[in-house]
This record gives structure tokens, sequence and C-alpha cells, in this order.
């Protein structure tokens, strides 16, 4: 698929897909005319990247990642430094604690829609 019809699809920029692709987290096949060719799976992959940079990741760690959420997972550590380790778990202990603000809001959320539909009945 061209460029435009990924953007559709994931709501992402075609500015930010050409971002990612200079960074490295997306590899997009060419056409002979030079136009890229984004295979299907990459739409996921948009997915994935957009999520984990929502959640605060940075494209760094994000690209020594990606291998991580392929199916099979094809992890080839060759670099991982101490301080990429303990990057990778202030990121994830940052994530929990979002996901717990995030359930706890949730929670409040849903109190109060059964409270308001309890007294509208």
């Amino acid at each position: 698929m061209r460029i435009g019809e990924l953007a559709e699809r994931t709501n992402v920029p075609t500015r930010l897909l050409r971002y990612y692709e200079e960074q490295g987290l997306l590899t997009p096949n060419r056409a002979a005319n030079g136009y890229r060719d984004y295979p299907e799976e990459l739409v996921d992959r948009v997915t994935q990247i957009r999520g984990l940079l929502d959640s605060g990741v940075p494209t760094r760690i994000i690209k020594q990642i990606l291998p991580c959420l392929d199916n099979p997972c094809t992890i080839h550590v060759t670099d991982a430094t101490p301080e990429l380790i303990a990057s990778l778990e202030q990121q994830r202990d940052q994530m929990d604690a979002r996901i717990r603000c995030l359930a706890r809001n949730r929670d409040a959320i849903s109190a109060y829609l059964d409270a308001v539909r309890r007294d509208t009945r």
C-alpha cells in the first residue's frame, strides 16, 4: 500500500511515517518507480509504535525493542548496556504507574456512570 493509505488506516500523518522510517522504525519496500510500498503487517507495527510513543518511550528505545513485537519474537541482543537496561526498567515503571492511574480513572468513571444510571431510573 502507498504511504497515504497507511496514514489513513493508522491515523498517523505521512510526515510521521517518514520520520519513523528515518529513525529505522519502519522499512517499506520500494517500487520500481521509487514509491514506498508498505506491506500489510506495517499497519500493526505503526499502531505499536504510536502506542509506545504515547506511553512516553523514546524512538531510540523503540527501535531496540521492536523485535520483541514481532511474531515470532526475533530478539537479538547485541548491545544491551547497563544504561539501556536501566532506561527500559524506568520506562516500564512509568508505564505501570500510568496503567494504575488509568485504571483508577476508569473505575471512577464507571462508578459515576453507575450512579447516574441508578438515579435516572
